[in-house]
C-alpha cells in the first residue's frame, strides 16, 4: 500500500477546457486491463515537454522530440503501457511512427502533430496492431472529465493511480491546473518522471512554457529516487490551452508568479506520489540538506543517502544505524568536505555533530522517529546558504519480489 497516499476521487480533479481524455483495453501485454490512453487537445495549445537523459532512451522519447523540435503545433497525445518500445531499434521507431500516423488518421491531424509515449517492458516490440484496434473505443471515450480514468490507464507496476489538481484565481479569471503521473520502480529521474502529463487553461508563450516545465520537473521529478535508476521512457509534458482567458508572455506578467507557484505544486505533488508508491514502499522519506555552496552539492547528498540500499533497508527495519547515513554523506563527492562542520537529525533529533555521535543522542529517540511512516533527515553541511530536498523511501522483502517477477 502507498504511505499516506490515496488517488483524489474523480470529481478532485478538474477538466481543463481544450483537453479531452479517452481509456480503453487494448490487450497490449494482459487482458483486462486499461492500457491504452488518449489525450486530444483543442488548436492553440502550447506544448513543451523533458525527457530522460538515458542514452537507450526509448523510440517514442525519440519521435517526440523530433516532433517538439519540428515547431508542430501538438494536437494529441498517445499513451500505451505494458510494453516500452525501449531497446528496439529502427523497428521500434517505425512502431511508434506508425502509432502516431493512426491517431493522425483518426483525429484529422498529421501525425507530426502527435507525441507518443510508452512504458512497461524494455527490449520487446510494440504490438501496433492492438493498438490501432484499440484507437476506435479510446477516441469514443474521449470526454474533459476523464482524468480520473487517464491516472488508470497509464499504471504499470503502481498500486494506485497518481493525480492532482488546482484552481487559482489570477487577474479575475479561473485557472484550472490537472495532472497525472505514473511510476513506482525503475525511479531516479534525470529530467523527469517515469511519465507526467499536466494541463492548464492559463495561456502561455511557448518560451516560458518550455522554461516553466525545466523549472518544474527539477523542483518535483527531478528530486525523486526509489531505486537510482534512470528509466528509458522517463517523459515530462506540459499543455496550456489558453482558454481560460488568463495569457502570460512573460515572467514579469501580473498573476504569473502564483500560476507559476500552483503548476509546480502540483509536479510535486505528482512526484511524491510516485515515492509514496514506490515499489514495495512503507515509508516516505524526505532528506532535506542544507548549508551546502550550491543547490548541485546539496543534491550529490541528498541523493547519496536516498539511493543507498543500506540506508534504505535500515528505514523499512526502523533500525537507527545512522553510521549509514553519515557514510553516504562522506561518499557523496564532496571532496573538501569537513565532517566536524557537519551536522545531522531525524525529525528534530539531532544525531551527529562535530564529526561523530550527538552527546545529546539517545537510540531510543532515533527508534522512535525511525519506526514513523513519514521521516526526514535533515543534513546541514555547514559549507554555505544552499539548500535542496530529495524524496525517497525504503526498501522492503517486496521491492525484490515485485522486480524479479516483473515479466512474469
Amino acid at each position: 500500500m502507498p504511505v499516506n497516499y490515496a488517488t483524489p476521487a474523480a470529481d478532485q480533479l478538474f477538466p481543463v477546457a481544450g483537453v479531452r481524455l479517452g481509456v480503453a483495453e487494448a490487450e497490449i501485454r494482459k487482458k483486462n486491463r486499461r492500457d491504452l490512453t488518449l489525450v486530444a487537445l483543442d488548436a492553440g495549445c502550447t506544448v513543451a515537454g523533458v525527457f530522460t537523459q538515458n542514452r537507450f532512451c526509448a523510440a517514442p522519447v525519440q519521435i517526440c522530440r523530433k516532433h517538439l523540435a519540428a515547431g508542430n503545433e501538438i494536437r494529441a497525445l498517445v499513451v500505451n503501457t505494458g510494453i516500452a518500445n525501449a531497446g528496439t531499434g529502427e523497428p521500434g521507431r517505425q512502431a511508434a511512427q506508425e502509432t502516431c500516423d493512426a491517431v493522425g488518421e483518426l483525429l484529422g491531424i498529421s501525425a507530426g502533430q502527435v507525441l507518443p509515449f510508452s512504458t512497461g517492458v524494455i527490449l520487446e516490440l510494440l504490438p501496433v496492431d492492438r493498438i490501432k484496434a484499440g484507437l476506435p473505443a479510446v477516441f469514443a471515450d474521449l470526454k474533459a472529465d476523464n482524468w480520473h480514468a487517464a491516472a488508470h490507464g497509464i499504471m504499470t507496476t503502481d498500486t494506485v493511480a497518481k493525480a492532482a489538481s488546482r484552481i487559482v484565481t489570477v487577474n479575475g479569471k479561473k485557472v484550472t491546473i490537472s495532472g497525472v503521473s505514473k511510476g513506482a520502480g525503475m525511479i531516479r529521474p534525470n529530467m523527469a518522471t517515469m511519465l507526467g502529463f499536466l494541463a492548464t487553461d492559463a495561456g502561455i508563450a511557448q518560451s516560458l512554457l518550455d522554461k516553466l516545465v525545466r523549472e518544474a520537473a527539477d523542483a518535483s521529478f527531478n528530486c525523486i529516487t526509489v531505486d537510482g535508476d534512470t528509466s528509458t521512457n522517463d517523459s515530462y509534458v506540459m499543455i496550456a490551452t489558453g482558454q481560460s482567458g488568463a495569457s502570460f508572455a512573460a515572467e514579469s506578467d501580473a498573476g504569473w508568479a502564483e500560476v507559476k507557484a500552483a503548476i509546480i505544486a502540483v509536479s510535486v505533488e505528482l512526484a511524491q506520489a510516485i515515492v509514496r508508491d514506490g515499489e514495495g514502499a512503507t515509508k516516505f522519506i524526505t532528506v532535506a540538506v542544507q548549508g551546502g555552496k550550491d543547490v548541485e552539492e546539496c543534491r550529490k547528498v541528498g541523493y547519496a543517502i536516498g539511493h543507498s540500499p543500506l540506508v534504505k533497508t535500515a528505514f523499512f527495519a526502523s533500525d537507527p544505524n545512522l553510521g549509514r547515513i553519515l557514510a553516504a554523506v562522506g561518499y557523496a563527492g564532496i571532496t573538501d568536505l569537513d565532517v566536524d562542520g557537519v551536522k545531522v537529525w531525524l525529525d528534530d533529533v539531532l544525531v551527529a555533530e562535530k564529526g561523530g555521535r550527538a552527546a545529546a543522542y539517545k537510540e531510543e529517540d532515533g527508534a522512535r522517529v525511525m519506526a514513523q511512516a513519514e521521516i526526514t533527515v535533515r543534513v546541514d553541511l555547514g559549507r554555505g546558504a544552499a539548500q535542496a530536498n530529495v524524496y525517497t523511501c525504503d526498501f522492503s522483502y517486496d521491492y525484490v519480489k515485485i522486480n524479479a517477477d516483473y515479466r512474469s
